[in-house]
């Protein structure tokens, strides 16, 4: 039954995330590229700038760089650490370099989806400011679109609720806890219907599920908070550990990026056949890409909707930032690791096992220490991911509810039992089928957005103008 199933969900993932999908994604992320003549390369040290300096006088309900680490928290998470090594297990070491390309593009989306985020956002009559596809979709394309501002609200709560958001984050979390303290599953329990289980994976399941409801309590204000502290010290602690190993086998380095660059182009003749066709290298390259950095998914425009400020461009290139920290950064660290060390290659790996490898044969620690190093990394990545991406779904099903005499205040509070239901169910799902249903709502999320992109592009570059223009204005009268 449950390989029907996986076979099912694996037919669908395969038609969603298909030539057109991905031509769509990587061609507005080129299209805008050209069309902000390569503003990510351009613009990358002032966004840097922009990202710890928040702006006075804003309008909005958190900082910009409370609102970044609020993306960034939804960003950064199994998908740097088990995404990777799923990318390059299936697709082969060419599959990073794809992830790569698609991120540097994607940069370029993601400021689009920032600035539109902040043009288009509205308040409502409790003072909160909203933001998103939805309201970019429905106020800049018009009303008589309202319908696809839906289609995406829909997809935005499926992700949250089955894919990015629960499933695969708490069973990469459950993964890596049964990898430290009960690998060999000693220490089973009996669940009924479910079956036996390390009670490793139940006692994590249990904590992860109280955490979670503890702070979903205090909204965006709190998810922003924990965020803020959470993820820059667990990101710069991820990569300190990261460049250790790399530098411990420094020697194979080169080696490594030549098997990247020829698997990108002949998947077949570093993985020795493995995989089949450069298309499943481009494919899982890209998809995990997105999965990871979520630029062209419209997600990231929902916390930077909230952010202090008066100016569209100035968030633009904060949330510019996010793919640039998270993908071009950490998953290329994480995927040269894992290239470096072979685990790609080891037989019966798979998910956060792969990364675990890598960390045990590449750092200097010993077996031990280097499971509970990524371990502690990937339980905090994954629970701010948990955070963030129950706020992206609260803020679709209010858009889906507004206007339909619904109680929105209990409805929320229903969909919050119901994405703390399951945080506590992914770890009892297999690793493929919860990457597979990810995958495919991630795609169905990314369709309506990328429509709205190119359809709002001209305003994009419309407003990009105005500001920097202004800026030199101002530069030269001082």
């Amino acid at each position: 039954m449950l390989n029907t199933i996986n076979r099912v969900l694996e037919g669908i993932d395969n038609f969603v995330w298909g030539p057109p999908l991905m031509v769509l994604i990587l061609a507005g992320g080129i299209f805008l590229t050209f069309r902000l003549y390569l503003l990510q390369i351009r613009k990358l040290p002032l966004a840097l700038k922009w990202m710890i300096k928040n702006e006075e006088g804003g309008n909005g309900e958190i900082t910009s760089f409370g609102a970044l680490c609020t993306a960034l928290s939804a960003t950064i998470g199994t998908g740097n650490i088990v995404g990777v090594a799923t990318a390059v297990g299936t697709g082969g070491p060419g599959a990073l370099f794809w992830m790569l390309v698609a991120a540097f593009f994607g940069m370029a989306t993601k400021y689009a989806e920032g600035l539109l985020a902040i043009k288009y956002r509205v308040v409502d009559d409790k003072g909160h400011v909203l933001g998103g596809p939805f309201y970019y979709i429905e106020r800049g394309m018009g009303l008589k679109f309202r319908w696809l501002a839906k289609i995406f609200a829909f997809f935005g709560v499926c992700v949250g609720l089955f894919g990015i958001g629960t499933f695969s984050q708490v069973n990469g979390i459950s993964s890596a806890v049964k990898n430290v303290f009960d690998p060999l599953d000693k220490h089973t329990l009996s669940l009924p219907i479910i079956g036996n289980y390390s009670i490793a994976i139940i006692i994590s399941s249990l904590i992860l599920s109280i955490a979670v409801a503890l702070v979903l309590i205090g909204g965006i204000k709190r998810i922003s908070q924990v965020s803020q502290i959470i993820v820059p010290f667990m990101a710069i602690i991820y990569v300190v550990f990261v460049f250790v190993l790399i530098v411990s086998n420094i020697t194979q380095v080169p080696q490594a990026i030549l098997t990247i660059c020829k698997g990108a182009f002949n998947p077949k003749a570093v993985t020795g056949g493995a995989v089949g066709t450069i298309f499943v290298c481009i494919q899982k390259g890209v998809a995990r890409g997105i999965f990871s950095n979520e630029a062209g998914l419209g997600s990231a425009p929902i916390a930077a909707a909230a952010a202090q400020t008066k100016e569209p461009v100035r968030q633009g290139l904060v949330s510019m930032t996010g793919t640039f920290i998270d993908t071009i950064i950490i998953c290329t660290m994480t995927g040269l690791s894992i290239v470096i060390t072979g685990a790609y290659k080891v037989p019966k790996l798979e998910g956060v096992q792969v990364t675990t490898y890598a960390f045990q044969k590449g750092l200097p620690f010993g077996n031990n220490i280097s499971s509970l190093i990524l371990m502690i990394c990937l339980v905090f990545f994954a629970f701010t991911t948990i955070l963030g991406w129950n706020y992206y779904s609260e803020r679709c099903l209010e858009y889906l509810v507004k206007e339909k005499n619904i109680n929105t205040k209990k409805t929320i509070q229903i969909f919050r039992w119901l994405y703390i239901l399951a945080v506590f169910i992914g770890p009892y799902m297999t690793v493929s089928a919860v990457w597979t249903v990810a995958d495919i709502f991630n795609g169905l999320m990314a369709i309506p957005n990328m429509i709205a992109i190119f359809a709002l592009s001209k305003v994009v570059v419309t407003e990009t103008k105005k500001a920097f223009a202004k800026m030199v204005e101002v530069n030269s009268e001082t």
